[in-house]
């Protein structure tokens, strides 16, 4: 049985592509150097919001916060909010777009212009060449921080080219029968994990947790045993692979580019959710997009 899911992760190299040649049409949508900025979503944008964030920091281009669309501090000031949405109309970002009208800039990032998010928005990036049918997000999401790290002067040649490898990389069958994987990064990459973490519930229904690399070690190690497994997102910490071997879990830790490796996570989570009978498109208990009725 073929899935749609399985069409769209593989088309990431190539969407990542067309990103890459956006980037250049957006600049000036793009926050200036030094302005406070904060990203907001749910879900898969929020966790990309993070990433982008600890991207722009590290780029020395101004703070840069991230936060779930329901708990943003308005009593905060910042010079631009930067809010993610695939479908453009969940009801959290919605509803956060249209408080904070009049206090800052604001630009979306979305999968459908048509969507009422465009409305609320200063100005929109249209990535409709990266939207998606299955319920489980994939291309939007690493699309959308691809034009982002292009943006930011990354080598998105050498990213491409790894996904590539990835998606040529036959899954270990040791891995698609893991009962639990726990997925870790460092600063830009703690966001690739939690989103890696969360495809792997939603897919397959399995376990799966994520830390940032060096907080695993305060208690989290202690679920790390045989036929679970530990992935790094990124560079490991000195002497945590040993740890983590040492308790029998398999670590994981490849020399790609995390967020090209981000599509092996996806890959793994999907032949998991096969393997178990499950249809991969629309796992249970989800939506497409979350839209809740006005109280």
């Amino acid at each position: 049985m073929s899935f749609i899911i399985d069409e769209e992760i593989n088309s990431q190299p190539g969407c990542w592509r067309q990103a890459e040649e956006l980037a250049s049409s957006v600049v000036d949508l793009m926050p200036a150097d030094g302005e406070r900025v904060a990203f907001v979503g749910c879900g898969t944008s929020w966790y990309m919001g993070q990433v982008m964030a600890a991207l722009r920091e590290r780029a020395g281009r101004g703070e840069t916060d991230a936060f779930t669309a329901s708990e943003f501090p308005q009593e905060r000031h910042y010079d631009r909010v930067i809010a993610l949405s695939r479908s453009g109309l969940t009801t959290e970002v919605l509803d956060l777009l249209y408080e904070i009208q009049g206090k800052a800039p604001t630009l979306s990032f979305v999968g459908d212009t048509a969507a009422p998010i465009a409305e609320l928005s200063d100005a929109c990036v249209d990535l409709a060449f990266a939207d998606e049918a299955a319920f489980v997000q994939s291309r939007f999401a690493t699309s959308t921080v691809a034009l982002w790290r292009t943006w930011l002067g990354h080598d998105m040649d050498r990213v491409i080219a790894d996904a590539e490898e990835v998606l040529d990389l036959r899954i270990p069958e040791e891995l698609v029968g893991c009962e639990q994987v726990t997925y870790l990064g460092s600063r830009w990459t703690i966001g690739l994990a939690r989103e890696a973490a969360l495809k792997f519930r939603g897919a397959s229904l399995g376990w799966a947790e994520s830390y940032p690399a060096m907080e695993y070690r305060h208690g989290a190690i202690a679920i790390a045993e045989e036929n679970r497994a530990v992935w790094m997102l990124g560079d490991a910490p000195k002497g945590l692979a040993e740890e983590v071997r040492a308790t029998g879990a398999t670590f994981i830790d490849y020399d790609w580019d995390p967020m090209a490796e981000l599509i092996l996570t996806q890959r793994l989570a999907i032949a998991r959710g096969m393997r178990l009978g499950l249809n991969v498109d629309n796992p249970r208990h989800m939506n497409r997009s979350i839209v809740l009725e006005n109280e």
